[in-house]
């Protein structure tokens, strides 16, 4: 039996660039039966692991972090592109393919003792949540699990990212 989330995925070719397959996630998201299936499932595995935030990475990391982080019963902390958020941030620089990118999180929005959980609807590469684990750890916060909607398996996001923290991906691209 097909699983229905992953068959609400649609792949768009050629997009944003030519020779891209890009995992288009909005159908699920326009379906409220999928949307909350899709969030009880990124919750499952974390549901005891007393998370105190969920760090969603901008801009697609938000639409499922911030339910998530409702069902878990804890904050949501936006990791944003610099320059977006309005008060004192701390930013972490990451390595693209071409140059570089970096993300901020408000300077007060975690502290030593938080349970954090990163969370995007993706993992390619790996390189954003890698760098979103760093600036958290960087707060004295502490990376409890990276929960993603998709894993793209074939890009190997998973090995950029410390080893031995809980991994859970609703869906696999091979």
């Amino acid at each position: 039996m097909t699983d229905p989330l992953a068959a609400a995925l649609r792949t768009i070719p050629d997009f944003p660039q030519s020779g891209i397959s890009f995992k288009d996630i909005t159908p699920v998201l326009a379906d409220p039966a999928l949307f909350l299936a899709a969030v009880e499932r990124l919750k499952a595995p974390f549901s005891g692991a007393d998370v105190t935030h969920v760090v969603g990475i901008e801009s697609r990391g938000f639409w499922f972090g911030a339910a998530l982080a409702e069902r878990l019963g804890a904050g949501f902390v936006p990791a944003r592109k610099p320059g977006k958020l309005p008060a004192a941030t701390l930013r972490e620089e990451y390595a693209l393919e071409y140059g570089t990118d970096a993300l901020e999180v408000h300077a007060d929005a975690l502290h030593a003792g938080a349970r954090v959980l990163v969370h995007d609807d993706v993992i390619a590469t790996g390189g954003t949540a890698a760098a979103a684990a760093r600036l958290v750890r960087r707060t004295g916060a502490e990376v409890v699990g990276f929960s993603f909607f998709v894993e793209l398996a074939f890009l190997s996001g998973r090995s950029r990212l410390p080893e031995g923290i809980p991994f859970r991906a609703v869906l696999r691209v091979d």
